[in-house]
Formats: structure tokens, sequence, C-alpha cells
């Protein structure tokens, strides 16, 4: 019987009614003894006497219904309580072991009884148990229990009984959520198995942490179980989606063996400085951007691929699928749905211009806000296939808000090829595609995926790790290669481990990146491999597999590059990392960045490949000189400026400047020299005109006056010579004074010509009219002195 039900025996016969059953069960049983009596000699006459006049109780007998009493209450009351009622007035005097005992007797036991129960027992519901707070000892009071709201606020034993930590110390773990918050990595559920070839019950709500903020070897990680919670299902291949303060858990898959049924999808949150889960229930999507209508149930769907963006407060949760272990109510003949939609949770407390209930700066509740876009450009259509078990991966810069990379995935019969990739501009809600360029990836599903961003912002790389090949049926292919899809020139690179300890191939891990590297926990191998310890190390940098996790010390709480620590939209997890030569080789630049492929080798149609940039940064060392100078920008890709050689380009220009204005001002000197001696040779040759020196010729005008009057039409040249090369020429006119004489000649080639340069007949004008040319006027117009020299 559970505690707080009634048995039911003293419901509905009240005290007076129970005496009076035990004295017709008593007067029943003297009955038959007389009965037996009879037939026996008696001793005395006193013993006659008694069975003929048995002597009357002080207490009536009542006889319930007619009936006499049943055999429980005989059984638990056999000796009897009332008399038959034939005499009055004899008194019985046998000794007790003959005669019957009083009723009075048994009366006060039983109304003290009564009395305590009654009295005694609603003061224990209030009573504290061994000061153990919330604790009674007869359970709680009866009425409706309303669902708690944490997973610790519940009126059951287990709030005072401390929950299990989670054993650490496992065989194999692999398809469990992961997240990385301030150098802890948080891994929920999946499967473990205690020992080799478990294949069932492996489901877990096991939680706990790895400590990124140390040094460890990969063979004793800094590990740490956490209390199983009692709320959150034990799922597996969801996400656990974190802002800077709390975890968020979503969809994933219940177990298969044995079969359970998932209840009604709840967001599950675990507050980080209380250690406390909070349920969620019935959430609801919001209408949006290229989104469904809004007011929908959000369903829990399985094996999509997820990722956080803290720096937005959000989390994304690509495609997957529903069956019957992640909807309740879905039926076993109804097959797998694959899905293609991307859900959107605001975390609390941030905004999301995308959402129509956050519009104008509104930022979301305690429950967070949801969107399902399902209409986002390609999205609903052929080209954009159904799938489950890819990867996502976050990339700041190209749109105001960043960029989503879909990788991998497929369904049971066909599989997301990795030459093109489908690119989700968060600003505009729009999905497109952009191809690839060199040897790119076999198709594959579940591999992990994380991004580490140069010092300069000119390059992200996305690193893609192990996965799996689900053709032929049976015959599935675990991979253990690494490669690199560097972006923006979207550009695969697949990274040599020959001769390094490669851990075994692997599936369904969780990745993470801390001090540029890369730490994976858990994974499955195969039923080849008995167990696995599950934690190995892969430095982004050096592109090899250490057998330790190095813990460098610096960084703010998002491990920014120090050159993008002022920026919210920068990368996490990317201090210390440097470009590798491998991808250097590639894009260009050096270890700092400096890449000279700054865009799509395929060249993109449209979207955000095509119309923005990533955001960079300028990077100094440790004297302060800069490395790398860039363009910052503050929080949109569209405003960044990519030339990663920008500081390069800017002094090769202005030194080309100073040397064109050098060579020009070096040109102008040698006119000015030119132009400044046939100045003086025309002076010396007038002077000695003027004189009278025979045959000599004059250069220019001896007046200005007759020179005046020759431009004005007054008089008419005879050019007598033969060419332009003529010993001499006469001017016959008349002056002035209409006084007509011989002037000297001027020399052949000075006159402009018909229809002449008019800055070449300027410069013959200054000569003639005896100006000295200075290196300013050279300076301002070398086409009209370099005219000068050329006609001396």
């Amino acid at each position: 019987m559970a505690i707080g039900e009634s048995d039911g025996y003293f419901d509905d016969v009240s005290v007076a009614e129970l005496m009076a059953h035990s004295q017709h069960a008593h007067q029943t049983q003297r009955a038959h003894q007389n009965g037996s009596n009879a037939s026996l000699t008696t001793s005395t006459s006193r013993r006659e006497t008694r069975l003929q006049c048995p002597r009357r109780s002080k207490f009536t007998e009542i006889d319930v219904d007619g009936e006499h009493a049943s055999a429980p209450l005989e059984s638990a009351f056999p000796v009897p309580l009332s008399r038959s009622s034939s005499c009055d007035s004899e008194v019985d005097r046998e000794s007790p072991s003959s005669s019957a005992i009083p009723i009075f007797s048994l009366h006060p036991r039983l109304y003290l009884l009564t009395l305590l129960i009654f009295i005694v027992l609603p003061l224990l519901y209030d009573t504290r148990w061994l000061n153990i707070p919330d604790v009674n000892l007869v359970g709680v009071r009866a009425g409706v229990i309303s669902p708690a709201r944490s997973a610790g606020d519940d009126f059951s034993l287990h709030k005072w009984r401390k929950r299990a930590d989670t054993n650490t110390d496992v065989c194999s773990r692999f398809s469990g959520q992961s997240a990385l918050v301030n150098g802890t990595v948080y891994v929920y559920g999946g499967h473990s198995t205690q020992e080799p070839g478990q294949n069932e019950s492996t489901w877990t709500n096991d939680f706990f942490t790895v400590d990124l903020t140390k040094s460890w070897d990969i063979s004793s990680p800094s590990v740490s179980g956490l209390p199983q919670p009692s709320g959150p299902p034990a799922v597996a291949n969801g996400y656990l989606w974190n802002s800077y303060d709390s975890l968020f858990l979503y969809g994933g898959i219940v177990s298969d063996s044995p079969p359970a049924v998932p209840d009604p999808y709840s967001l599950w949150e675990y507050q980080i400085k209380g250690g406390k889960w909070v349920e969620h229930p019935n959430p609801k999507t919001s209408k949006g951007n290229n989104s469904d209508s809004g007011n929908q149930p959000v369903l829990q769907s399985g094996e999509g691929a997820g990722v956080s963006v803290p720096e937005l407060g959000r989390g994304y949760y690509f495609a997957g699928h529903y069956d019957l272990f992640t909807t309740p109510g879905w039926s076993i003949q109804t097959e797998r749905l694959y899905l293609k939609s991307l859900l959107e949770f605001t975390f609390p407390g941030y905004t999301n211009d995308g959402v129509q209930d956050l519009a104008g700066g509104k930022t979301a509740g305690d429950d967070g806000v949801w969107r399902n876009v399902t209409q986002g450009g390609i999205q609903d259509t052929a080209r954009f296939p159904n799938r489950a078990d890819g990867s996502l991966v976050y990339v700041p810069g190209f749109g105001e808000q960043g960029i989503l990379l879909s990788i991998g995935g497929g369904t049971a019969d066909s599989f997301s090829q990795l030459n093109v990739i489908d690119v989700y501009d968060i600003a505009n809600s729009t999905w497109y595609k952009q191809a690839t360029s060199g040897e790119y990836p076999n198709p594959r599903v579940n591999p992990c995926a994380v991004a580490a961003s140069a010092p300069d912002g000119s390059s992200t790389n996305i690193y893609v790790y192990g996965g799996q090949n689900l053709t032929p049926y049976g015959q599935q292919v675990q991979y253990d290669d690494m490669w690199i899809l560097t972006v923006p020139s979207f550009t695969w690179i697949k990274v040599d481990t020959t001769n390094q300890s490669v851990p075994p191939a692997r599936v369904g891990a969780s990745c993470s990146i801390w001090d540029g590297q890369i730490v994976i926990v858990g994974g499955y191998t195969g039923p080849e491999l008995s167990c696995d310890n599950g934690f190995y190390v892969f430095s982004a940098t050096e592109l090899k597999w250490q057998n330790n996790f190095n813990a460098l010390g610096g960084g703010n709480a998002q491990n920014q590059q120090t050159s993008q620590e002022k920026d919210l939209m920068a990368l996490g997890g990317s201090y210390g990392y440097e470009v590798p030569g491998a991808v250097q080789s590639i894009i260009g630049g050096n270890s700092k960045g400096g890449a000279t492929i700054t865009a799509p080798v395929e060249a993109a149609t449209q979207g955000p490949l095509a119309t923005g940039k990533p955001i960079t940064y300028t990077v100094t060392d440790s004297s302060g000189a800069v490395t790398t100078q860039t363009s910052v920008t503050g929080s949109g890709g569209n405003n960044g400026d990519s030339g990663p050689n920008v500081g390069a380009i800017v002094a090769g220009v202005v030194a080309g400047c100073f040397a064109v204005l050098a060579a020009y001002l070096g040109f102008c000197a040698w006119v000015y020299r030119r132009q400044l001696k046939l100045y003086k040779n025309h002076v010396a040759m007038t002077q000695r005109a003027a004189a009278g020196a025979p045959n000599e010729k004059s250069s220019f005008l001896p007046s200005s006056t007759e020179g005046s009057s020759a431009r004005n039409g007054k008089g008419s040249l005879t050019d007598q010579s033969s060419g332009m090369g003529g010993a001499s020429s006469k001017f016959t006119g008349s002056n002035s004074n209409g006084e007509d004489g011989n002037l000297p000649p001027l020399p052949t080639g000075l006159w402009p010509p018909v229809g002449g340069n008019s800055t070449a007949n300027s410069s013959n004008e200054d000569l003639m009219l005896g100006q000295e040319p200075t290196f300013v006027g050279v300076l301002l117009n070398p086409r009209r002195s370099l005219r000068v020299i050329n006609r001396d």
C-alpha cells in the first residue's frame, strides 16, 4: 500500500457499530458453547445457573444489518465482549480464566488509539526528520502535484538522497552532446559501454566535464563527473547549445535497445553558475523571415547538425529526422522523415531582428524564442536535399552576422557531396551554394568539425575529422583522416599524417578547439576495437597528433586571438593558432595571415561570398611592430577590407609617386636649363644686331612696337628663303608712323605656322618679348618650354 493511501478498514463503520459487532459475535460463540455443554454433566449448581441465566452486560447488543460479525472480526476479537440479556441480577464470581473479559477494559484503549491517530498524525507532515529539509515521516499531503520547473524542485526522497556522480571510467563513449564554455568542455548523454561487445542499455544521462585550462596527458585527461540529472532525457545525437552562462539541450534520439518512448519535447537548460537543470516545457515557434507560420509546437528531431553562436546569442540545428525514437505517437509502420529545415533558438536576453516577436530591439524572455526557417533561398527547391548526420560550422564576416556552412550528411539512400558546400547567410536567412576547389573528401556522415581564425582574420580554416560511409549497408567504414577547408578560397587540403600516432578511425566524436588545439572526446570505432580511451589532441597549427593537451594560459574568456579580442564577433578558441604551412602554400601569406587569395577560387555569383569580405585585423609582434596590417571592422563582414598586404601596397604606391615626382622635377630642371641657355644666346645675338654688326641675324624684333605692328597685320611677311631653313627673311612694311623701313630678318622657324599650337606661340612670344624663363613656369607648363627648345 502506498504512503498516504487508506486501507478502508475503518472508513464506513463507526466505533459503536464495531462494538455491536463484537457483542453479537460473543453471543453467537457462547450459544455454540452452550449447545456443546448441554451434553456434559456440570459439577455445581452455580455452573448450571450461569448457563441458564447469563448476566446482562451494561452495554446493549446491537445487530448491524441483521448479520453476524464476519470471520476477520471474530479472529480479531476472539474473546467474548458481551453476554446474553436473559438474567438481570446474578453476579458471576468465576475465576478470570473461565469468565469473559469486560468490554469496558478495551474501550479506553481503542479511544486512546483513535485520538492519537487523529491528533498526532497531521503534525508529522511538518516535522523535519533528522534535520533534512522538505522530508517528513508519512509522505506528502494528498492533492494534485504540479509539474516541477526545475529538476531539483521535486518532493520525492530524491531531494535528500545524493544523486550519483557520472562514472568517468567506461569502456567507450560516442554520440554525446557537447559544448565548450570558458575553457570547460561539457558532455551530456550519448552512449557509453561498460564492457566490450555491449550492445544494449548504452543510452545514458551521464554528465561530465573536461578541463582545458590546465595541461594533461591523453592517458589521464582532466575529467570530472557531474551528478546525473533526473529531468533531462537520456538521448544521443542531439546538440548542446551554449551561451556564456547556460547550456541548452535540444533534440536527440532515445534508446532503441531496449526500446523507449520519447516524451513530448521540453527544452532543458543547465545554469552553469547554479549547477541546476531547468525545464522549459511546450515550446512553440515564432514567425519570422523565411520561416513557418509560427505558433507551431517545437518537435524533437535527432541526428541533425548543430552549432552555437554565443556571439549572436543563438543556437542552430540543421536537418535531422523524425521517427518513433524522437517523436511521441509516431507509428512503427511510418517511415523515418528526413528534414532540411533550420531550427533557430535565440537565447534569453538576446535580440534577433529576423523574428517578428523581437522586432525593434526586443530581447528574448526566460524561455527564449524559436524560429523554424524553411524557405530560405534554395532551401525549398530540389537542389537542396533532405539530410541528417552532418556538421554545421560558423564563420564570421562576409555577411552582417556571419555565415553557416553545412558539411557532410545524407540519408539512407544518398549522401551530400563535399565538392559543393551549402552556405547560410544569417542576416538574410537565405541559403546559397558554393563550389570548392582541390581534392575533396569522400562523402561521410557524423564527422566532427571546428573552425580556427588566422591572427589577422584573412582566412578561417575549418578542420573536418572522421565520420563514416554507410554504403554498402552492413559494411560501414569509419574514417581517421583530417581535412581543412580554407575560407574564403574554399579550397580543400588533406592533412598529411604519415608516420604519426593516428587515433583509431571513428564516427560520432565530439570536437572542440581551445588554445589552437583540437580536443577529441569519444567516438564509435567499430566492433573490432574492444575499448577506447576516447581522448585525443590534434595541433591545428603543426598538423600533428600529440600525446597531451598544452594549456597556454593566456587569452580572454572566449580564447580569441590577441589581435581580435576587441571584436565580439571574432572566433573563440583560436588563441595561439597560426596558419599552417600547408595552408599558406595554397592561399599565400604567412603564419599570421596575409592570404593573397581573398575570394573563392570558384567564383561566387551571388550571396555573401560574392559581395562580402572577411573581418580582418592588424597584427603586431612583441615589440609593437606591425606584422600584417589590415582594416579592422566592428561587427559586420561587409565593411571589412580584405587586402592582407594593404600596408605593402600603400607603401609601394607612395614610393612610386615619389619616384615619378622626382623624375618629373629632374626633367623640368633639364628643360629649364636648355630654355635659359637659349634665351641667353638670343639676347646676345640681339645685342650684336643692335650694335650694327655686319651679316648678323636677329632672333626677334628689336622693339615691342614693331613686333606689335607685325602681329597686328600692319605689315606683311615675305619669305625669301627657299625653305624653313633659309638664310634670311625680309620684313617690308611701315612702322606705327607709317614709315617704311627694313627690319632685321627673323630666324626661320620661330614664327608659328598658321593654325599652330597656342602654347608654342606663347613661348615664341616670350622669347621675342625678352622675357627670361623661370623654373616655376617650366614646372607648371613643361610642354610649352619643350616646344621652344625643340624649335630653336
